[in-house]
């Protein structure tokens, strides 16, 4: 069933980022923790004291200092709108919302970005404010962004059931029925 696949594709990355994320961080110490699992060693990320410098290999300082690598450009920040369009249609489940996110949505990071994408839904789609609406988008916006970034649409459905966040994972962002 190429549904269920898809649920269990989603469910299997999101465990794979959850222990990533968790694996991956900067402790309070200042090193770097190894993923979970990992037999890597942690490293540490201090620099050499300025007061000792760094040790002396008896090669000049042209030939020991690595060449800087070019920086690039860093993206640009994740700024409104981010939502393209919203337009209703139909599908043979029912009636969908195919929300399309911009590029700079694609980029969001920010606490509040989910917040304000939403209000954009609602101002382009009024009547989009129905429950369990706002939960299949927070879905598409938390995992779809990440999972799959060439998505064009996101489709959220009035028609599907209120579940929890579990379960709307475990679903796909797809609860009560298939994709459409």
């Amino acid at each position: 069933m190429p549904h269920h696949d898809a649920r269990r594709s989603l469910a299997a990355a999101f465990v794979v980022v959850t222990l990533t994320t968790v694996g991956c961080s900067t402790g309070a110490s200042g090193k770097e923790e190894t993923a979970v699992g990992s037999d890597a060693p942690a490293t540490s990320s201090s620099s050499p004291s300025p007061s000792t410098g760094p040790p002396s290999t008896g090669l000049t300082a042209s030939s020991s200092t690595p060449s800087p690598r070019p920086s690039s450009p860093a993206p640009a920040p994740a700024t409104p709108p981010f939502v393209a369009s919203a337009t209703w249609g139909d599908s043979d489940f029912g009636v969908t919302l195919r929300v399309a996110p911009t590029p700079s949505a694609l980029r969001a990071t920010g606490p509040a970005d989910a917040a304000t994408a939403w209000a954009e839904v609602l101002r382009l789609a009024p009547d989009a404010d129905t429950p369990g609406m706002r939960e299949q988008f927070d879905c598409h916006w938390t995992w779809a962004r990440l999972l799959e970034p060439d998505k064009p649409t996101w489709n959220l459905e009035p028609w599907r059931p209120e579940v929890t966040a579990d379960v709307m994972l475990l679903e796909g962002c797809n609860p009560g029925g298939p994709e459409v």
